[in-house]
């Protein structure tokens, strides 16, 4: 059962159906907002704009971190990075799209800012948390009206979409970890 979006009562109801809420703007601002800068970040990894460094000089620091082959694993971040921010941007395919940045931010918080503390300005886990939270947020609350999911069941959230974004960001994450 879908559940309703936007207001109800005579203004829905004049107007041939629920409006667009508040709540499906604010989702939308969330959505691009993250999803865009988490897509440029990847781009960064990726195709080096952005002031980026590209792929080989983001395979080497992957490399240095542990992760070998390193520009394998700077592929599979940067695609996270970039096709998951585009997806949570446009809405589309939320959970997974969750679930990949879910996945990358707890590597970065595994082998980059963990040792640092919390605070971002000491290097720690601060920015990846709160993208992470995010990600998980907007797969839990679903993408709202103004997304390609709406079309789809997946699209209103919910618990299983929260659960499958964390556990296979998750799963991911330990996946990547453990080679």
């Amino acid at each position: 059962m879908r559940r309703p979006s936007g207001p109800t009562g005579s203004h829905a109801q004049a107007t041939g159906g629920p409006a667009v809420s508040a709540a499906d703007v604010g989702l939308l601002l969330i959505r691009l907002t993250f999803g865009l800068l988490m897509a440029g970040h990847g781009a960064q990894k990726l195709f080096g704009i952005f002031g980026g460094n590209g792929l080989t000089a983001t395979g080497r620091a992957f490399a240095s971190l542990g992760f070998r082959p390193g520009k394998l694993f700077a592929v599979i971040g940067g695609l996270s990075e970039f096709l998951g921010g585009l997806s949570l941007a446009l809405g589309l395919f939320t959970p997974l799209a969750a679930a990949a940045l879910i996945g990358v931010m707890i590597n970065a918080m595994a082998t980059v800012t963990g040792a640092h503390g919390l605070w971002e300005t000491d290097g720690g886990v601060e920015y990846s948390v709160c993208i992470a939270v995010v990600a998980l947020a907007v797969a839990a609350i679903g993408p709202g009206r103004l997304a390609v999911d709406r079309f789809f069941r997946w699209g209103t959230g919910g618990w299983g979409e929260g659960a499958f974004a964390l556990g296979l960001g998750g799963v991911a994450a330990a996946i990547s970890l453990s080679l």
